[in-house]
Parts: structure tokens; sequence; C-alpha cells
């Protein structure tokens, strides 16, 4: 093997500095409890020039994930699915999605010269930044999964979200994979896309039969409020619990969904979409599902933890959302009424009028609400007839309050949390700001 020119070891040292500040501080703050963002701002700001030199990084290239929700369980669906067959995954895998955040998860595997040692790249990426990033990294794969009605405070309209996804997938330079199911998504201008598009998608009679569909956004503009028809190259056949059936390329592929709901089984259809994709003819159903057989569910999506320590005893799933959507299809996939509850919701969330969309038939009620914006949520709970146990607006005290609960006949306690506070509870029950575990 031929050794490095000195021009190339120089390309490579100019990075050591950079990526060494950044590495201490994503050590610093991590010993403080959090803060995944700012080394990675950190690093940028002092090698602007780092982060465009992933995309040549990558024999399987990079893989870009976008969509109002669902982004950081399809990222980790791909991942572990792509590692079943063999490739080493490089991921952002707490959803750091803005550019600092993917430069942070850079800072977590790179060598002090900024090169990964990985075969493809798989990034949940926010949908504003989306495709400035993709100048930057040249994905192969973009991913569109769905348009919902979020962070209006923000993106003004959810047609502006739609073509910021649709404009990114102009950047990809093998392939676009795109919503079936999605008002929005499903009428891409085809021809206008550089890169072949393909769809994913659940059966009709499948979304149908589901109490709010998938809570995709309806179309307000083009004069059809629905989707336009499309053949799916991955669809979800059939869903029994989290057990489902995903016709992908024409093979049926079973796997079990690392949490229930319908909207799990949509990014199961993406993440068999994309997976296909990257690996051509060898993408094999087996390992897929063996893929999925092993994953654990995305940070703070599903995922179960002692709730005082003690691992064979009471635990706590986390249920997280982000918006009425989220919310609405992780309230529609719970499986009887939870026996003793919690539900969280900050300051980060400017405004919670869209509380009032959200459909809470599926709780009797809640034992807990808590957060900066807890007054505002139990009023909204209050009017859809919600018993409500206790309003303890400081999430140390909330968990307190849970703690005292005897255990529940299931063994385990049901919190809905928005982001910040799924972080907190996490941090509050000993688990702090962890990665997903990588095999």
């Amino acid at each position: 093997m031929m050794s490095k020119t000195p021009q190339a070891r120089s390309a490579g040292l100019r990075y050591v500095f950079p990526v060494l500040a950044g590495k201490l501080a994503r050590f610093a703050t991590r010993l403080r409890g959090g803060g995944s963002a700012f080394p990675g701002y950190l690093t940028n700001r002092l090698a602007p020039t780092l982060l465009p030199t992933l995309a040549d990084q990558f024999g399987y290239g990079v893989v870009f994930v976008l969509g109002s929700n669902g982004k950081t369980t399809t990222t980790h669906m791909i991942s572990e699915v792509l590692r079943a067959h063999g490739l080493r995954v490089f991921t952002n895998p707490t959803g750091a999605n803005l550019p600092q955040g993917v430069t942070s998860a850079l800072l977590a595997d790179a060598t002090l010269t900024g090169r990964i040692r990985a075969d493809v790249a798989v990034l949940e990426v926010d949908e504003g930044y989306a495709a400035d990033l993709a100048d930057q990294l040249s994905p192969a794969v973009i991913l569109s999964l769905n348009v919902q009605v979020d962070q209006l405070y923000r993106f003004y309209e959810t047609e502006r979200v739609a073509d910021m996804m649709l404009e990114a997938s102009k950047r990809a330079n093998a392939h676009v994979v795109v919503n079936r199911d999605d008002p929005y998504l499903s009428k891409i201008d085809v021809d206008a896309m550089p890169a072949p598009v393909t769809f994913f998608g659940v059966a009709p009679e499948i979304v149908a039969a589901a109490a709010h569909g998938l809570a995709n956004a309806a179309d307000t503009r083009s004069g059809n409020a629905g989707i336009q028809a499309r053949d799916a190259y991955a669809e979800v056949r059939s869903v029994q619990g989290r057990d489902i059936d995903v016709h992908v390329g024409g093979v049926d592929t079973q796997v079990r969904l690392p949490a229930r709901g319908l909207h799990y089984a949509a990014d199961a259809a993406a993440a068999l979409a994309v997976a296909s994709h990257v690996l051509g003819g060898a993408f094999s159903a087996d390992s897929a599902a063996d893929g999925f057989a092993r994953m654990a569910p995305a940070y703070g999506r599903g995922e179960v933890i002692p709730l005082r320590g003690d691992p064979a005893g009471e635990q706590v799933e986390f249920v997280m959302f982000k918006n009425a959507p989220s919310l609405q299809m992780n309230l529609d996939a719970l499986d009887g009424t939870p026996e003793h509850s919690l539900i969280a919701i900050d300051e980060g969330t400017p405004d919670v009028s869209w509380l009032y969309d959200v459909d809470f038939d599926a709780l009797q009620s809640v034992d807990v609400v808590t957060g900066e914006k807890a007054y505002q949520l139990a009023l909204a709970l209050e009017h859809a007839g919600v018993r409500i146990g206790t309003v303890e607006p400081d999430m140390e005290k909330a968990v307190a309050l849970m703690r005292e609960f005897p255990k529940t006949t299931a063994g385990r306690q049901t919190w809905f949390v928005n982001y910040e506070l799924m972080m907190i509870g996490r941090r509050i029950l000993g688990h702090g700001d962890q990665e997903v575990a990588r095999r």
C-alpha cells in the first residue's frame, strides 16, 4: 500500500486541533450531564471544512433521513438493518440533527485527523438544514418520512416543510425514497428528481382501520387534500401487535418492531426500502429480520428503564412525543389504559394550543402532570375528560411521586414526555445523556 503524500498528511493534520478541542468539549459537557450540540458547534467554527470531508469516507455513501416525526427511530432502524448485513455504520443516534449535532456525533467516532472507520453514514437531518447539508455531504439516498403539523412557530406552514424535503431530495445521487401515504410527498415530481424515486407505505385497508390513520398533514395547496396513487416498493401488508409483514422489492419480509404502533410499522417499511437500495443485491430479508430482532428502542422512543434502579423491579416505558401527530399515534398504539402514568411538557414548546387537537380517549386518567407547562397540559386533559391525580411542574418531584406508587400489575409505568423532559427523566433515573448502544 502506498503511503500518504505529504499533502494528504498535512490535510489531515490541520483538523487535529479542532477535533481535539471538540472531543475535550464533548467530554466536559457529558460529565456535566448533557450538551450534545456545543462540541460540534465549536469544531465547525474552528474547522468549517471538516464536515464536508465525510462525503468521500464511506464506500456505501451517506443516507439522509428527513421528516416531521420518526427520524430518530427510522435512522436507528436503517442503521441496525445495515449492521445486520455486516456494514460498519456511522450515525447520530441521539437525535442531534442540526449541523453541529452531526459534527458532535462525528467527534464520538473520528480520529484526531477527522477520519471515521465506517462503510456507510446514516444521518437524521433537520428539514430546515437538509438542502445545505446535502450540498456539503452529497448523500446517496434521501428518505422523506412524512409532513405533519409541527413547529409552526418556526416553519409557519406545512407546505414549506414539504418543499424543504423535496428541494433537498434533488441532491440525492442514487435514490429518493418517499412516503406514498403522505398527501404532500406522494405528489413529488418524479421527473424533476435526478435520482430514481421509489415509495414506501402501509396497505390502505390497514390505514383505514386505524383510529386516526397516520396523522399526516392534508395538502392545502394542490386542490387535492389526499394522496396521489403510487405503487409502493416497500409496503406494510399486515400488523399483528409488534409483528409486521412488509413486502420489499417483491419479497415478503417479516420483522418484529422495537415498539408498538402503526407509525413504527410505517417507519420500518421506510427503513427496509432504504436498506434495500443501499445494499442492492446483497439485501437479505433474513438479515433484515435479524437486525430488527436485535434492535432496542431508539433513545427514549419506547425505551424501558428501571424506576428505582433495580432491573428486576418496576420499569418505566418512555413514550416520547413532540407534537400532536406523534402524541396521537402513541396514544392510538396503547394496549389498554396504563395503570400508572405521567405526562410531561416543558417550556421548549412555545405554543401548546395543539393539545386541543389530540384525542385523549385512550387515557382514562393520569397520575402526575409535570413540566413547566403542566397547568396548560392539565387544562387540556381536564377538557378532554381525563382524570388527573396531581399537577407538579417540577420533574424531580414528579418522579418522586411516581416512585411512591406500588408496583403495577404489569410491572411497568408509562411516561409520556416531550424531548427535553425525556432527557431529564432519563437522567433522574440514572441514565443521563447516553447514546444508543452500538454493535
